[in-house]
């Protein structure tokens, strides 16, 4: 749902039950609620999402901010605009400029962030003097100039996003050169400590503006925080890698993917999960994310069967589906969760009647084979 502007408050946009946990978004510099577009709807499935526009930047009024803005000034706008719609406490998540509003919160207002996230941002910004120039650049001349330069530090080669790029050139110049006068005195280093709210930090791997040291910099500062770097992703990663950002953030602000992830690697094993996170793409990371829910974070999660149980299941719906390769690594898992050569073979006899003795002559060749493998492994050498 989109709102009309409001004279002295943000432009916002809400999705979601307005009775799920709030969510906040942030924009970055030069954008609007845009750069959240293919984000936003997964993450209000479970949450009241509540994108904010920037002074001056899509439907905000440029009023709302002037000459020698900081940080601390933007972040009362959030505040008064959650205020204004009823919340109390909210989840936090914002980009380069939105992210660093975000810190500020974490940090001064720690009674009101419940969990943050911050992507492609920084806890300072490389001094005043490029901000300063930018500003005056931005005010003398307008938008157009920076607007042409910007799908190089916002995106990797070969990709941009012509609406975003339409958002700095028609936001007000006054205003983006009032939030370049909060960058350039932005400075919260000494601060990243003081922030209890679960963190999460996200790096585009090849991210100009702010690359993925400033991130680092973030996750060594707050205690606890997680670092994600993402391949494949610049300056505006919710734009360029929109699954891979919303698998991230979700996992972050709803645990379900977490609790899935520690299943899979009890069964499956470390080794194996990092190859395939490792594997994971654009392409594939909402499948990953799929299984990583459901399979792990829902079914192998439940305590109804022991994961025993559901080992020997699971090798049965294979062999009786014919998937060999699939029932290999879970011959594997069934001896690291503790299953006997025996109890396999048992389970693996129990196929031959209900699934063919055909299909359960293949499985038994398999799992001799992952069997003789592991003991020859287990030798010593």
């Amino acid at each position: 749902m989109t709102h009309e502007p409001n004279e002295i408050l943000p432009h916002h946009t809400t999705e979601g039950a307005a009775s799920a946990p709030p969510l906040l978004l942030g924009p970055s510099l030069g954008t609007s609620t845009a750069l959240w577009d293919a984000v936003a709807p997964e993450l209000s499935a479970a949450h009241r999402v509540v994108r904010w526009d920037l002074p001056g930047h899509g439907r905000s009024p440029a009023a709302l901010i002037g000459p020698g803005a900081t940080v601390a000034d933007l972040a009362g706008l959030v505040l008064a605009l959650a205020d204004a719609l009823g919340i109390d406490r909210f989840a936090y998540a914002g980009v380069s400029l939105g992210g660093t509003v975000g810190l500020h919160l974490a940090a001064r207002h720690p009674e009101r962030v419940t969990r943050l996230a911050v992507i492609g941002s920084s806890a300072h910004f490389g001094g005043a003097g490029p901000w300063r120039e930018r500003a005056a650049l931005a005010r003398r001349e307008g938008l157009a100039g920076l607007a042409a330069a910007a799908p190089g530090r916002w995106f990797t080669p070969g990709f941009t996003a012509e609406a975003l790029v339409a958002d700095l050139r028609a936001a007000d110049p006054a205003a983006y050169a009032a939030c370049c006068d909060a960058l350039a005195v932005c400075d919260l280093r000494d601060s990243l400590t003081s922030i209890s709210a679960p963190t999460l930090v996200v790096a585009g791997r090849e991210d100009p503006a702010t690359p993925p040291a400033h991130a680092r910099e973030i996750a060594d500062g707050v205690p606890g925080a997680s670092l994600v770097e993402l391949a494949g992703a610049s300056h505006l990663a919710p734009a360029e890698r929109p699954d891979a950002v919303a698998a991230v953030l979700r996992a972050h602000f709803t645990g379900l993917p977490g609790a899935g992830t520690a299943a899979r690697r009890a069964v499956l094993g470390d080794a194996h999960v990092d190859r395939a996170q490792a594997r994971t793409t654009a392409f594939t990371a909402r499948f990953q994310d799929f299984i990583t829910r459901y399979a792990w974070g829902e079914i192998w999660t439940d305590p109804t069967l022991a994961h025993r149980e559901r080992s020997m299941i699971t090798m049965t719906a294979l062999v009786a589906h014919g998937h060999l390769d699939e029932l290999a690594l879970h011959v594997r898992a069934a001896r690291r969760i503790g299953l006997t050569p025996e109890e396999i073979g048992a389970a693996l006899l129990q196929t031959a009647v209900y699934c063919g003795v055909p299909a359960a002559n293949a499985a038994f060749a398999v799992a001799q084979r992952v069997l003789a493998a592991e003991d020859e492994a287990s030798e010593p050498g």
